[in-house]
């Protein structure tokens, strides 16, 4: 049964509080080696000697030698999470205050976004984003820290501290321990995770709730409460953003992926033996010609024959795999292909629908990533509004009450043209910019406005040749 916060830091020992908040997870701890050899090429299943040994060849004198065999490792699995990231975060997630927001909320809101561009929110996304999709799991923590004498107060809203961000990231040697009630609320968070000081690593467990923030030593084995704590919470909430998801954006193709590094690496080994022409010989021969020299020959005794060998049948059948191999990769894993082989016949006259359709599979793939992100991202938002009113107390109501929405929009190379004649259409052809806009859109020039002084200069000067014609 699930222990209320208040029960649990009633228990005993430090031990029984440590175990019970493991216990509130509601899944198992992700696998995170195997999701660590997986993302990383060097720890790939081919170049485990067990599973793929190398070979023990005898000669003719019955000796024998190892010979290696090829091992060709594809970073499939990195690429499926580096375009998931890019495809969910290129664009900077935009943040919308509701339209009937008094100034006192706008100042909210212009303090939060100060907040997100100081921590370089739009880096972190992608970060987070990978994370997740490698490992099942993330957390951002968030704390403040207070300013040094003679910083100027921040935010707009007369802070003494900044705002600062981590990520909690298991594949960096955090656990992570989120403990949830009986209605799937998280009513405490911890995580494990070690420290070097001075040659020595010190292993500690830290908890987070609504009010206080618990840290135990467990290096020595049997847990101590770390001097100072616990400490209050100031924001009574607990600072931490965390998401879980059931699988790894890889693990559906990871079978195949495996497969595929097979498929290749014993493709090599048969180019090593067959790619160079081999010659079989029948009979006696009696001399090679020299290396370099022009109509070579072999000289052999009479009825002693050599022929080239070849592969009679073309190994289609592997191409075939291999080419098949990748296509389901990348369909599953809904990863658009977008290697330069694959987009160089499409051309410059390729309209925006076309772009659309061809990355609708990644645009689909992001509405799925939102469910998760659209909580993550709302959660973020509430901790960060409980900070500015902790900085400024004056705005902790407001800031409670500020409606902050924010919208995702997934990365699309976009067809100017196409926008600009949807634009031209609804206006009936008018004018959709001035002249000075457009030439500070092209970017040719360093001073737009001398630039438009000039072209209108140049104009003037045609008009008014135009007006006097010259007669013959």
């Amino acid at each position: 049964m699930i222990m209320s916060v208040d029960e649990i830091f009633t228990m005993t020992t430090p031990e029984e509080i440590i175990q019970e908040l493991k216990k509130g997870r509601g899944a198992e701890l992700p696998d995170i080696e195997k999701y660590i050899s997986a993302i990383d090429p060097q720890k790939h299943l081919i170049f485990d000697e067990i599973e793929r040994p190398n070979k023990l060849i005898k000669n003719e004198n019955g000796e024998i030698r190892t010979e290696k065999v090829a091992r060709i490792a594809l970073a499939l699995q990195k690429l499926i999470v580096k375009r998931a990231a890019s495809f969910l975060f290129g664009n900077p997630v935009e943040y919308v205050l509701q339209a009937t927001a008094n100034e006192q909320q706008k100042l909210v809101f212009t303090a939060f976004q100060e907040i997100m561009d100081d921590v370089k929110i739009n880096s972190l996304n992608r970060k987070i984003a990978k994370a997740l999709f490698s490992c099942t799991e993330i957390a951002e923590l968030w704390y403040p820290v207070p300013l040094e004498e003679g910083e100027e107060p921040r935010y707009g809203i007369g802070s003494r501290f900044k705002l600062r961000m981590s990520i909690l990231n298991p594949m960096k040697g955090d656990v992570l321990y989120p403990y949830f009630n009986d209605y799937g609320d998280m009513v405490a968070f911890s995580r494990e995770y070690t420290t070097k000081n001075a040659g020595r690593n010190k292993r500690y467990f830290e908890t987070y709730t609504d009010n206080f923030i618990y840290k135990f030593d467990i290096t020595e084995g049997a847990a101590t409460l770390v001097e100072g704590f616990p400490k209050e919470n100031p924001i009574g909430k607990i600072p931490i953003v965390y998401a879980q998801t059931e699988t790894a954006d890889y693990e559906d193709v990871q079978c195949m992926i495996e497969r595929l590094e097979k498929l290749l690496s014993n493709f090599a080994d048969t180019n090593d033996y067959h790619a160079s022409p081999t010659i079989f010989v029948k009979g006696t021969i009696k001399g090679f010609s020299k290396k370099g020299e022009s109509g070579k020959i072999l000289v052999g005794e009479k009825e002693s024959e050599a022929n080239y060998l070849s592969w009679t049948h073309a190994p289609e059948a592997v191409k075939l795999e291999i080419s098949s191999l990748l296509d389901l990769i990348y369909t599953i894993s809904q990863t658009p292909n977008i290697a330069f082989e694959n987009v160089k016949s499409i051309g410059t006259g390729i309209s925006g629908k076309a772009l659309k359709l061809m990355f609708l599979d990644a645009h689909l793939k992001v509405q799925d990533h939102m469910e998760v992100f659209d909580e993550y991202l709302q959660r973020r938002t509430s901790v960060v509004k409980a900070f500015i009113g902790h900085f400024n107390t004056k705005l902790a109501s407001i800031a409670k009450a500020t409606d902050i929405e924010f919208m995702i929009t997934p990365f699309m190379m976009d067809d100017e043209s196409d926008k600009l004649e949807v634009i031209m259409t609804a206006t009936g052809n008018k004018a959709v910019m001035s002249q000075k806009t457009g030439v500070k859109m092209a970017g040719f020039v360093a001073d737009a406005e001398a630039e438009l002084r000039q072209i209108q200069q140049e104009e003037k000067e045609l008009n008014t040749i135009q007006s006097f014609p010259i007669s013959v």
